[in-house]
């Protein structure tokens, strides 16, 4: 209703129906002049009220009045609730703000915490970096010290050792003087009584001579007589004549047959217990080996892991481990032994899981080499039935370990062989034709394809030793460095120290810059370690030792890299003849164990 009274600048338009409302009189008129003080009633200008009367007149004639009204009351509610609602968004405002108070309260609140927890870790990192330093200077001051009274010790018992050599010195010196003097004294005493009993002695020795002539005389008389007797007694007698006769001949028949029977017998030794000259290495033991080294509790001792100190690959492990399974079994149930190719790069581990698998096998082992074959000539077909003679004599079944295996088991149809050499391998065909329960046959080679057809039919299992990959790499590279560094350094019985820095990182980096390497120059780079810690003066190996090592044996292998590229290059060139003038196609056709066929 305030519109109706003018209150309001902003009139609005009175509702439709209404009057128009009468323009309200200029201010100032009837009330006095402008020289009076105002008070506050004297800008009141009743005029409203006369409009809000009359409006109400005209609202009351009008037929929209109650609709006016309630139109007004609606207005005025509208605005009661606009006003409860602004009210009650202030009063979210304000708990927004509290919340908003007490969260940045508690994001104070727990910054506040972690940079005490901060402070805290930080104060207690120093005093642990502190501690640590303190103990790291309590111990350096003591190996100081150590070093210091142990060069105390050492310079003592030096100078009482200088001074015990100067004391012996001195009463040898002594004694070789007095000794001197005594020998000087008897033998003027000795001259001055012999040159006194000169004559004595000329006649004594006449005397001893005369007597000892006489005495060989009569004894040559009497050994005379009576032989000449027993020889006439010997010759009259014809009995005596018949029994000599026969009893020297049957010491001569006696001596031949026991020759005779030796040599049988020694062949027989030799054959059974004795060591064939084409092997280089064996676990059985001949009888003087065995007395003279009594290890026979040890050949009977449990079979060891076959994979035990030995490092390969997931897959390859897992293979090898299942023929050293198989062939454990084979053993246990007497059943037929299957020959095994190992290929592979030199260093792979080839020679040592063939000793392994004898060992976990429970049988015995033999290595010999191809190259060994060739230089025994015609002794070679002889030497090869003798190593396969004494491998059947095993009662636990032996491993024959052949490394270098294609040194003399080449094709014989396209390699250039000595007829030795062929009947050697021939010979080898013959005895490893069929398989055995006596004996396995492993190879090992760094050219298989260099075989004999005839060979790789004899073949049950290849294997493929590869070089190791970056895990294997790190277990090689921490084994050797625990058994020929950590290991020396921690027994003290050896004049080695090592140097305080990260082993397990410096292993990994090492491992990573030995890639192409194979296990036996991992165990050479072991033992380089080694060796420098022993030509140092302190004996202590550092870190920079090592790192220089390992550069020398990373430019080594790859030098040998380079040379074993150009002789492949080299030999790749010489194997390539040019294609002949005229002809198209010639190529020479394998047959297995026949020779080459010619097919234009």
């Amino acid at each position: 209703m305030s519109w109706l009274f003018g209150l309001n600048k902003g009139q609005p338009e009175p509702p439709p129906g209404l009057p128009a409302q009468p323009p309200p009189p200029p201010a100032g008129g009837s009330s006095g002049g402008g020289d009076k003080p105002k008070d506050k009633w004297s800008n009141f200008d009743p005029t409203g009220l006369e409009r809000a009367a009359q409006a109400a007149k005209d609202l009351d004639k009008s037929r929209h009045a109650k609709e006016a009204l309630d139109l007004a009351r609606m207005q005025e509610q509208s605005t009661q609730l606009e006003h409860q609602s602004k009210i009650k968004e202030y009063e979210a405002a304000v708990e927004q703000l509290k919340g908003d108070q007490i969260r940045i309260q508690g994001e104070e609140r727990r910054k506040t915490l972690n940079e005490e927890t901060k402070q805290h870790q930080a104060r207690a990192q120093y005093q642990d970096k502190l501690a640590r330093q303190r103990y790291e200077d309590q111990l350096r001051q003591q190996q100081i010290l150590n070093e210091e009274n142990l060069r105390k010790q050492e310079e003592s018992v030096q100078k009482q050792e200088a001074m015990r050599k100067a004391t012996i010195e001195h009463e040898m010196e002594l004694r070789h003087k007095n000794e001197l003097l005594r020998i000087e004294a008897e033998s003027k005493a000795r001259a001055r009584v012999e040159r006194e009993n000169a004559d004595i002695i000329r006649e004594q020795i006449r005397l001893k001579a005369a007597e000892h002539r006489q005495t060989v005389l009569e004894s040559i008389k009497t050994a005379g007589a009576v032989f000449g007797e027993g020889f006439r007694a010997f010759v009259s007698d014809w009995d005596k004549v018949t029994a000599t006769v026969a009893g020297l001949t049957l010491l001569a028949v006696g001596v031949y047959s026991a020759r005779n029977a030796t040599g049988v017998a020694g062949r027989y030794i030799e054959a059974r217990l004795g060591k064939p000259s084409l092997v280089r290495e064996t676990s059985r033991f001949t009888v003087g080996e065995a007395i003279k080294h009594p290890t026979v509790k040890r050949l009977k001792s449990k079979p060891q892991d076959a994979l035990e100190g030995v490092v390969l690959s997931p897959t390859l492990e897992e293979r090898v481990r299942d023929v050293a399974i198989a062939t454990r079994n084979t053993r246990q149930n007497n059943g037929l032994y299957r020959n095994i190719l190992m290929y592979g790069p030199p260093g792979t581990g080839k020679t040592l899981f063939a000793k392994k698998l004898a060992m976990h096998s429970g049988m015995d082992y033999a290595i010999m080499t191809g190259g060994d074959v060739a230089p025994m000539g015609r002794d070679g077909v002889t030497a090869m039935h003798k190593v396969f003679d004494w491998a059947n004599t095993s009662r636990r079944g032996l491993l024959l370990f052949v490394d270098e295996a294609d040194a003399f088991l080449r094709k014989r149809s396209t390699e250039k062989i000595s007829e030795d050499l062929r009947a050697t391998l021939n010979a080898f065909l013959y005895r490893t034709g069929e398989q055995s329960n006596k004996f396995m046959l492993v190879l090992a080679s760094n050219q298989p394809e260099q075989f004999d057809w005839a060979i790789n039919d004899r073949i049950d299992e290849i294997v493929n030793f590869a070089l190791p990959g970056p895990d294997e790499r790190d277990r090689l590279v921490r084994l050797y460095f625990d058994k020929y560094v950590l290991e020396p350094a921690t027994g003290g019985r050896q004049r080695m120290k090592l140097a305080q820095f990260d082993y397990i990182a410096k292993c990994s980096e090492i491992a990573k810059r030995t890639e192409g390497m194979s296990g036996r120059e991992i165990s050479k780079l072991g033992v380089a370690w080694q060796a420098a810690a022993y030509s140092s003066e302190d004996g202590v190996l550092t870190e920079a030792m090592i790192d220089a090592r390992v550069d020398d044996a990373v430019k080594q292998h790859r030098q040998k890299m380079d040379w074993l590229h150009a002789e492949e290059e080299a030999q790749a060139k010489t194997l390539t003849p040019p294609k002949p003038e005229g002809t198209s196609g010639v190529y020479f056709k394998r047959e297995p164990d026949t020779v080459c066929n010619y097919t234009i």
